[in-house]
């Protein structure tokens, strides 16, 4: 039995016991986390989702984003349907830029490359989220909020940069995939729901993880606490940095949890990207080098502005 797998077994019985043990907390805190999903995260998702993947089977993305087919060839080195894909994602949020990549990716439109170095910068946080729940929300303070999301597109940009000459090996996607016509309304409409349920799912289990390391995270110094718990859920993370962390720390680590996204984003985009078969090591390292950047970007912009 691999290393991992024996690793992954024992923290599985320890929630198991711990849920068994004290059965109302693991209750509360799945209710907890449908309710983040319910009236944080569906409203803004899945609009975007059944919208997005009608315009991605229709063709009419490419038209779209034409414009940019010189700014992505030059700085991405992506096809110029990664502008379109990027604004998207810009503008909902997690976990679309990646739901839409995949997308392109099984209608043929896109290659593993291109699908691979579009991650780097298309799997980004939305303005509602960003300014809206954690700036105006949480941290009560708006300029932070502007501040985190500039900081955090900013940082998505120069990501993309630094992988603009990745390649996947064994690239054979166009001859595998076959651009998809025959979609009708009822399979779109499941492809929806499919996809933001495993979202809801996802976002509970990992209040429920979170509830379980309590115990360790309470021998944690204060200020460490809500890094420790936003590496898990951002949401809980952020939250946590808005009663444990002051000043300018705030949207620095703020910026930091979002661009990375979390344990719990991170599973909700590659539940979207299974028949990309992206490796998770990379999508994770993608995911810290944006948080670095973002970070080092609005570290910067705070000295400016504040």
């Amino acid at each position: 039995m691999k290393k991992h797998n024996v690793l992954m077994s024992i923290l599985v019985v320890y929630i198991l016991l711990s849920m068994i043990i004290f059965p109302q907390l693991y209750i509360q805190k799945t209710l907890d986390g449908i309710s983040v999903w319910a009236f944080n995260v569906l409203p803004c998702i899945l609009p975007f989702v059944f919208f997005t993947k009608i315009l991605s089977i229709t063709g009419v993305t490419h038209k779209l984003s034409s414009p940019f087919q010189k700014p992505c060839k030059t700085l991405f080195k992506t096809p110029p349907i990664s502008s379109y894909v990027f604004l998207m994602s810009a503008i909902s949020g997690y976990p679309l830029g990646a739901k839409l990549t995949a997308d392109l990716y099984q209608s043929g439109q896109i290659s593993k490359s291109d699908a691979f170095k579009m991650l780097s910068f298309c799997s980004t946080s939305g303005p509602m989220f960003i300014i809206g729940a954690v700036g105006i929300g949480m941290l009560k303070n708006q300029i932070y909020g502007y501040l985190i999301f500039i900081s955090h597109i900013i940082g998505a940009l120069l990501n993309g940069l630094l992988y603009r000459n990745l390649k996947a090996k064994n690239d054979k996607q166009t001859e595998s995939f076959i651009a998809d016509t025959k979609t009708d309304l009822a399979d779109i409409v499941y492809d929806s729901l499919t996809s933001v349920l495993s979202i809801g799912v996802i976002i509970s289990i990992f209040f429920v993880v979170i509830a379980s390391f309590q115990p360790i995270f309470n021998i944690l110094p204060e200020p460490l606490l809500p890094i420790a718990e936003g590496v898990i859920e951002i949401t809980k993370g952020c939250l946590d940095v808005s009663t444990i962390i002051k000043g300018i720390w705030q949207p620095l680590i703020c910026t930091f949890l979002i661009s990375f996204g979390g344990i719990s984003t991170i599973l909700q985009s590659l539940t979207m990207l299974t028949k990309l078969k992206m490796p998770t090591k990379l999508f994770i390292l993608q995911k810290l080098t944006h948080a670095i950047l973002a970070s080092l970007i609005c570290a910067l912009l705070c000295l400016i502005m504040l």
